[in-house]
């Protein structure tokens, strides 16, 4: 695949997705590792009335598994609009109680009030990311006002980083950008509290000082 492929027909591509990484697929897998462990750090840091928003949602997995931890204003937002169908045959009850929103992170979040929620995170989501676009990286800290957490595939070496290479391909399919999120989100008033490696991510939670 090209090394230097266009963002808006990436975005595209992930607008339309079926089949393997599709809102159906991953509604499917359900709850996994990560949203465990997202759950274990909020219910640590945070009340169930949190204002919580996950960038990249998809169908909504990771939040269901939020909102039957307790968790009870849960907003999502997605590029591909079928997530949000997925979710209502899938996740019904968490269909009709949150809040959601159809879009690309760059058109969403700027708009959004500074500190508008309580906790901000992300599931290989910002890894996809193009350079030309890592001035949003800025907002997604901007509009937290307390707890940010990533879950990102930041390489595949043994420490979870890459040497060699700053961008990668899924199944040749499409990029992947490795970046350390402690250096990126440190620059933005954010302070981190933990880091965790698994088999694919790299979890971080950081806290706005």
């Amino acid at each position: 695949m090209d090394a230097d492929p266009d963002p808006e027909e990436v975005r595209r591509d992930w607008a339309e997705r079926e089949g393997e990484f599709s809102p159906r697929y991953y509604a499917h897998l359900g709850p996994n590792e990560v949203s465990e462990t997202l759950a274990e750090v909020l219910a640590h840091y945070v009340t169930e009335d949190a204002d919580i928003l996950e960038l990249g949602c998809s169908s909504g997995r990771h939040l269901e598994h939020l909102r039957r931890q307790g968790f009870e204003n849960l907003t999502g937002i997605d590029l591909n609009d079928e997530s949000f169908e997925v979710m209502a045959e899938e996740f019904p009850r968490l269909h009709e109680t949150g809040t959601f929103h159809v879009g690309a992170l760059e058109e969403y979040l700027p708009d959004v009030a500074d500190g508008a929620f309580d906790v901000v995170y992300t599931v290989e989501t910002l890894q996809h990311v193009p350079p030309e676009d890592a001035w949003v990286f800025e907002d997604v800290a901007r509009v937290t006002s307390d707890l940010l957490v990533t879950a990102e595939n930041e390489g595949n070496g043994p420490t979870r980083g890459r040497e060699d290479t700053d961008v990668s391909f899924v199944n040749d399919d499409f990029p992947l950008y490795h970046r350390n999120w402690k250096d990126v989100f440190s620059e933005f008033g954010l302070a981190q509290l933990m880091r965790e490696p698994t088999k694919r991510d790299t979890i971080r939670t950081f806290r706005k000082v």
